[in-house]
């Protein structure tokens, strides 16, 4: 998989993809990871890349061209053109079901915004769907591009040692997961639930089922709803 970055502070991204997982899989050859700088396509001598609203209104809008030509020539330096996704508070928000749909491309083309948004011809002219990490607003697009980067490359294949873990996480199958414990047994007064340490496994992951619901009705009931709704509609 190639994931292009296109965004105005690629700098941002140097910690995130040196370390653990996403260092590890660049390192394997399961992902190539490629940083362009927008500023860089600016053509006047203030390298500028944002300007005032038509219409009125406070903030700057990203302007086009510098964008467009960012894009057009990072889109020439591989075959496959890629899904290109503008990361927005606007966009539909990202989630589990969504990583895995990802994880499935040869190649994505992200694109972090900054200040009031992009001008609304980059969405129209490069076809671009929309993602939002979330309905809340930050300083631009690049940490919503490094939660997708490292939501969508640890699914690769390879990616992480034990695949059965991925398949047992939160959202994996609509719920949260169910709690986790390790040594010692007993810890501040608190033990490992018993059952986890009889070792009959139908009963373990009997519990394990009923504590995800549990907890996913308690914390998240939205997410349970969903789940018997599509149960319902399914018969499964």
């Amino acid at each position: 998989m190639r994931i292009d970055v296109l965004t105005l502070f690629p700098e941002m991204f140097s910690s995130p993809l040196a370390h653990s997982i996403l260092k590890r899989a660049q390192a394997a050859g399961l992902v190539e990871i490629v940083l362009s700088n927008i500023r860089e396509f600016a053509t006047d001598s203030y390298r500028k890349v944002d300007d005032k609203p038509y219409g009125g209104g406070s903030g700057m809008v990203m302007m086009p061209a510098p964008v467009f030509a960012c894009f057009e020539q990072v889109r020439a330096q591989a075959e496959e053109p890629g899904r290109v996704i503008l990361m927005t508070p606007q966009g539909r928000p990202f989630s589990q079901a969504m990583a895995a749909d990802l994880a499935l491309q040869p190649r994505l083309i992200l694109i972090a915004g900054r200040y009031e948004g992009f001008d609304e011809r980059i969405r129209l002219g490069l076809g671009a769907e929309q993602i939002s990490i979330g309905d809340y607003v930050l300083s631009g697009g690049e940490l919503p591009a490094m939660v997708v980067i490292d939501a969508v490359v640890r699914l690769l294949d390879g990616a992480v040692g034990d695949e059965n873990s991925i398949r047992n996480e939160s959202f994996s199958d609509g719920l949260l997961e169910y709690p986790q414990y390790t040594r010692p047994e007993e810890f501040r007064g608190m033990r490992v639930p018993e059952i986890l340490l009889g070792g009959d496994h139908k009963k373990i992951e009997a519990w394990r089922q009923q504590q995800a619901l549990d907890r996913t009705g308690q914390w998240r009931p939205d997410l349970l709803k969903k789940k018997n709704q599509e149960t319902n509609e399914t018969g499964v």
